[in-house]
C-alpha cells in the first residue's frame, strides 16, 4: 500500500474510532438510565448525559492515541481476530481507566455502572466494526473493487526484488498481471500488454542507465491514462526518506533524514508555544525564588547566557540560572583530566565549580526552566537533543554526529529520561539523538514529556 494511502486510512480510522468511543459513552448512560433503571434502588437517581457531554473532549482525541500507541493502525487491511481483540482489551481498559482517573480528582458523579458498560461496550462496538470491515473486504464484490492488476517493468534483475515483495503480501490487493523486460522488449508493445490485461497500473523498477526507455514507458501511459509507480532506489541512501514534490511547478525527489512537514509538525509548534507559556505560568513564583537565591547566596550574574548550536548548527544564546562560579569557564581546562564522558562534551561529578543552591537547582532540573524563553522565541523545542555549546560542537570528529543539529534542541530528550547520569559515552549520547529524531512522532514527544516529570519531581536531574 502507498504510504498516502496508509496515512490517510489511518486518519480515517482515528476519526472512526473517536466518534465510535463517544458513542459508546453515551449509550452506555442510556442503558443504565433507561434500561437499568429498575434495578437500582429509586435514590440513585442518574443526571442526564449533557451533565458529562464534556467527557468527549478526552474521549475523542484519546481513544485513537492508546490505540496508536498498541500498534492498532499498523496492522494489515485484514488482521488476525485474536490480535486485534487483544488490542482492542488493552486500549479499552487503559481508556476506562483513565476516564476514571480524570472524574475522581474533578468529583465527577458518573455511575459506576456507567463506566463498566462504557468498556464493554467501546470494545464490542469497535470489534462488530472490523468484523463488518472484514466481510465486506473478503467478499466477492469487496475483492471485485480493491484488488488491481499492475504491469511490473524493468529489467529481470532489477524487478526481481520488488516481485517477492509483492508476492509476501497478498494483503494488500495487488496482482502482477505480466512482466515487461524493458532490456529485452520495444517499449512500442506495452500498450499491447496494457490492452490484454485492462491493467490499472505499472510499476517500474531500473537501473538509472534506463532513463531513456523509462521516460518512454512513462509517456505511454499518460497517454493510456494508466497510473505509474515509479521505484526510485537506484539513487541509493542509507538513512533518508524519499518523498515527491513540486517547486515551482517541476517535480522534485526531495531525500530528507528529519519529519516532513506534516500535521504532526504543526502539532509540535503549538505544543512548544502553549506548553511553554503555561509552564512559564505556573512556575513563577518557584523561579522568583530560585532567582532570589540564586542572587543572595553567590556573587555574579543570576542568568547563565551562553552560545549554544540549534537548528542545522545555528548559534543562539541560550538562557538558564548559573549554578556555578563566576570563573567556571577559565577553571574548566584544569578541570579536563576529570572528564567522565568520552568525546567532545565535559562532565564531571561532583564539580568543585558548582554552588550549593546550583546543585539544589540542577537537581531538581530547576536551572533549566529559563530555556522556556528560549522555546517561546522559536530557538529550541520542548523535546530535541539538548543543546551543545558552540566550541563542543566544533570538536566533532564524525561528521554523522552533526545529524543531531537537523532538528531543534529541546529542554528534555531521551537522554534525559534514560538516565543521563549513567550515560557516559558521547557515542551512546548520539545514538540516543539518532533514534529521537529517525522515530519522531507528537505522540513519542507527549510520551518524553509524560515519562520527564517523575525525572523532575524525583530529583534525578543532572548531578
Amino acid at each position: 500500500m502507498l504510504g498516502q494511502h496508509q496515512q490517510l486510512r489511518t486518519q480515517i480510522n482515528q476519526l472512526k474510532d473517536g466518534g465510535l468511543f463517544c458513542l459508546a459513552l453515551w449509550v452506555a448512560h442510556w442503558i443504565r438510565a433507561s434500561l437499568l433503571q429498575d434495578f437500582f434502588p429509586k435514590t440513585q437517581i442518574i443526571e442526564p448525559f449533557h451533565e458529562f457531554m464534556w467527557l468527549w473532549l478526552i474521549i475523542f482525541p484519546g481513544a485513537p492515541l492508546l490505540l496508536e500507541f498498541q500498534g492498532y493502525y499498523k496492522r494489515p487491511l485484514v488482521a488476525g481476530r485474536l490480535d486485534i481483540a487483544w488490542t482492542l482489551l488493552k486500549g479499552c481498559s487503559l481508556l476506562t481507566v483513565g476516564v476514571i482517573l480524570v472524574m475522581f480528582p474533578l468529583k465527577i458523579h458518573l455511575a459506576r455502572a456507567v463506566i463498566v458498560l462504557f468498556g464493554a461496550i467501546s470494545f464490542l462496538l469497535a470489534f462488530l466494526h472490523e468484523e463488518f470491515m472484514r466481510h465486506i473486504v473478503l467478499s466477492r464484490m469487496g475483492q471485485a473493487q480493491l484488488r488491481r492488476k499492475f504491469i511490473l517493468v524493468g529489467g529481470r534483475e532489477d524487478t526481481e526484488h520488488t516481485r517477492r515483495e509483492m508476492l509476501s503480501h497478498p494483503e494488500e490487493s495487488i496482482d502482477i498481471a505480466a512482466e515487461f523486460d524493458l532490456d529485452g522488449e520495444k517499449t512500442e508493445t506495452l500498450p499491447e500488454l496494457l490492452h490484454r490485461h485492462s491493467a490499472n497500473g505499472v510499476i517500474i523498477q531500473a537501473s538509472h542507465s534506463n532513463l531513456a526507455e523509462i521516460e518512454r514507458v512513462i509517456q505511454i501511459c499518460e497517454l493510456e491514462g494508466v497510473e505509474v509507480w515509479l521505484v526510485a532506489d537506484f539513487l541509493k541512501t542509507r538513512i533518508s526518506r524519499k518523498s515527491f514534490d513540486y517547486f515551482h511547478g517541476r517535480p522534485l525527489l526531495v531525500f530528507r533524514t528529519t519529519p516532513e512537514i506534516s500535521w504532526q509538525g504543526l502539532a509540535k509548534v503549538f505544543l512548544d508555544m502553549s506548553g511553554a507559556f503555561f509552564l512559564l505560568l505556573v512556575s513563577s513564583p518557584f523561579l522568583l525564588l530560585a532567582a532570589l537565591l540564586v542572587k543572595l547566596t553567590s556573587p555574579g550574574p543570576v542568568l547563565f547566557r551562553q552560545q549554544r548550536c540549534g537548528l542545522n548548527g545555528q548559534p543562539f544564546t541560550m538562557v538558564k540560572f548559573r549554578t556555578m562560579t563566576t570563573d567556571a569557564e577559565q577553571r574548566k581546562h584544569e578541570l579536563a583530566m576529570f572528564n567522565e564522558m568520552s568525546g567532545p562534551v565535559f562532565k564531571m561529578t561532583n564539580d568543585p565549580r558548582i554552588t550549593r543552591v546550583g546543585a539544589l537547582l540542577r537537581k531538581f532540573s530547576i536551572d533549566e526552566f529559563p530555556q522556556l524563553l528560549n522555546v517561546l522565541k522559536g530557538e529550541m523545542s520542548l523535546v530535541g537533543p539538548r543543546p551543545l555549546p558552540v566550541d563542543e560542537v566544533r570538536r566533532f570528529n564524525d561528521l554523522a554526529h552533526r545529524r543531531r543539529l537537523s532538528v531543534k534542541p529541546g529542554l528534555t530528550c531521551l537522554w534525559q529520561i534514560g538516565g543521563r547520569n549513567e550515560v557516559r559515552s558521547f557515542e551512546d549520547w548520539v545514538r540516543l539523538d539518532l533514534e529521537y529524531i529517525d522515530n519522531w512522532s507528537i505522540w513519542l514527544d507527549l510520551r518524553i514529556l509524560l515519562l520527564t516529570v517523575p525525572v523532575v519531581l524525583l530529583g534525578k536531574g543532572a548531578k
